[in-house]
């Protein structure tokens, strides 16, 4: 339907919303600030929250009231055509927050990540779960049918919620919920990618190149069940997986050296333990773990998983222990576990790539993404 009609339409229709860090300085590495290139700045703008919201009731016009009253598909569907049309109109006449007003989101979220060791969370840190929240909310895309991604931000709805990929995800966006309410203007699908952005660089990770221009969707755009990663298979899954994103074999392996963060749980996956002996520091000791030590099928009751002979206190999933039983895998295994330098730049660059998997080009506010600056940069 073209915008033309669709504003005809709706013109017709109007005259009838626990262990915590010691420290995120001690944790970061220093080295990789080097390569590491501030964006170009976005010009000031004279007003932020309250010249976005006045621009959406200016732009959306009649056509809000005949897709908000509503509640078929094609209505919903034109919804969001509008929406990405607004947004991408924004995009291109830069009619949007500024990058210093991302900024204070990003150092919102900053500041929550520590206060899961006041309540007793995990390994002390929300930014594990963060950054799955992120993964998950992104990984769904589909090359081929140019669906899913984290444009719409689905997983807010029933049935993709509740996927079984998706346990426990309910305590990332309760966490950022109240970041959203204090800056009302950013979307969900960017609230949650910045959210896996912040979790990388203040654990210590490389800087991750990141712009906003999402926009959300409705429950109608929600993705099937299956899209995510099983951990309980192989190689040729994996592939079958990030292929259909859009991945190649070596981005494939810097994404999964994303498990250097978190634990499994058993009331979530099934799957219970951490990957590594520091489950809140980005480094590359997941493939130096996978390659030397010894791992064994864990005897349980629970699904196949692997544990370290000398310890049996970490844990594999059969997809990672598949890394190294593949040839063109092991060798991208081998190179990060040699250098971490190496897969920062490549972890960075290919989260910044799974971020944006589904969003239109013309929705960005920016040709180049920016580099938010971590909290002890501020």
């Amino acid at each position: 339907m073209s915008f033309a009609a669709l504003r005809a339409s709706a013109r017709r229709v109007g005259s009838a919303a626990p262990v915590a860090r010691a420290s995120r300085t001690a944790l970061r590495n220093p080295a990789f600030r080097k390569y590491s290139t501030e964006a170009p700045q976005t010009p000031k703008k004279s007003s932020n929250t309250a010249l976005f919201g006045a621009l959406g009731v200016a732009t959306v016009g009649g056509i809000a009231f005949w897709v908000y009253t509503s509640n078929s598909d094609s209505a919903k569907e034109a919804g969001s055509a509008v929406r990405s049309g607004v947004q991408s109109a924004k995009a291109a006449t830069n009619f949007t927050p500024t990058k210093e007003d991302y900024q204070k989101v990003y150092n919102r979220i900053a500041e929550i990540l520590d206060t899961a060791s006041d309540k007793g969370y995990d390994d002390g840190s929300y930014g594990p779960i963060l950054l799955r929240l992120a993964w998950h909310s992104s990984g769904t895309y589909d090359k081929e049918t140019n669906t899913g991604g984290s444009n719409y931000a689905t997983m807010r709805f029933d049935p993709e919620a509740k996927h079984g990929a998706n346990n426990g995800l309910n305590i990332a966006r309760e966490l950022l919920e109240p970041v959203k309410q204090e800056f009302p203007w950013i979307s969900y699908g960017d609230l949650w990618t910045l959210g896996g952005v912040a979790a990388i660089q203040e654990l210590g990770g490389p800087k991750v190149p990141w712009r906003p221009g999402r926009i959300d969707g409705f429950a109608a755009q929600c993705t099937p069940d299956g899209r995510l990663p099983d951990g309980a298979l192989g190689a040729d899954h994996i592939r079958n997986v990030f292929y259909r994103m859009g991945f190649n074999d070596q981005e494939i392996v810097a994404l999964i050296g994303g498990h250097a963060l978190g634990r499994c749980h058993r009331d979530r996956s099934g799957f219970d333990g951490p990957w590594t002996f520091s489950p809140t520091s980005v480094t590359n000791e997941f493939y130096r773990l996978l390659l030397n030590e010894k791992w064994v099928w864990k005897k349980w009751d629970g699904p196949k998983q692997l544990e370290d002979k000398s310890t049996h206190s970490l844990m594999m999933l059969p997809t990672d222990y598949a890394l190294v039983q593949d040839k063109n895998f092991k060798k991208w295994v081998k190179a990060y576990a040699d250098d971490e330098q190496l897969w920062f730049k490549d972890f960075a660059a290919s989260v910044a790539k799974l971020f944006e998997l589904g969003v239109p080009q013309s929705q960005f506010v920016t040709s180049e993404p920016w580099i938010m600056k971590s909290s002890d940069e501020k």
